[in-house]
């Protein structure tokens, strides 16, 4: 795997490094050492997937409230998505600062999401599969969002009148 960093303090491209021959390709994900040398000393606690049908389709800006942020490693299984991260860190140089890259299941790219960020994406073509591996178990009473378009950020979703859930929709500014 190959790491790059980001204009956000702490978060992280990463490429698969994948051998290829006839049958196809075989690549490492994820490698406790590798990610330990790059700085990530927490494991992942669990896995979830996400099957969006229509293009267009906008999931975000997640975060879970202290005690319980998440890291996250995010990869595009199947089709593609332009994935977003917000830093919320209010002591963090780069404090509401936003970050976007396209995942594809044919670049293999990943993103990694420190503790402390928002995470959001939108969908570029039918059928998509989004895979998530989380530092923390999930918080029920500690999910928390901050609304994808009125938030004072001006991201630049790709696919304007989004598909959106009344949950994502509901979400409110913070005070940017």
């Amino acid at each position: 795997m190959k790491f790059f960093e980001t204009p956000l303090r702490g978060a992280l491209l990463i490429d698969i490094e994948p051998i290829k021959d006839e049958r196809g390709f075989f690549a490492r994900t994820y490698c406790e050492r590798e990610f330990q040398d790059h700085g990530i000393e927490h494991g992942f606690v669990q896995c979830n997937i996400s099957h969006n049908k229509r293009k267009g389709t906008l999931r975000g800006l997640h975060y879970q409230a202290p005690p319980y942020e998440e890291e996250k490693l995010i990869s595009c299984t199947r089709g593609s998505i332009y994935d977003v991260i917000v830093d919320i860190r209010p002591n963090s140089p780069t404090y509401k600062k936003w970050f976007s890259v396209n995942l594809t299941e044919k670049n293999g790219k990943m993103i990694y999401i420190p503790s402390g960020f928002a995470h959001g994406f939108q969908t570029l073509c039918d059928d998509c599969n989004v895979f998530y591996q989380m530092g923390n178990f999930f918080q029920g009473a500690a999910s928390r969002g901050i609304h994808w378009s009125k938030n004072g950020l001006n991201i630049n979703w790709p696919i304007e009148n989004p598909i959106v859930s009344n949950r994502d929709n509901s979400f409110v500014s913070l005070d940017f």
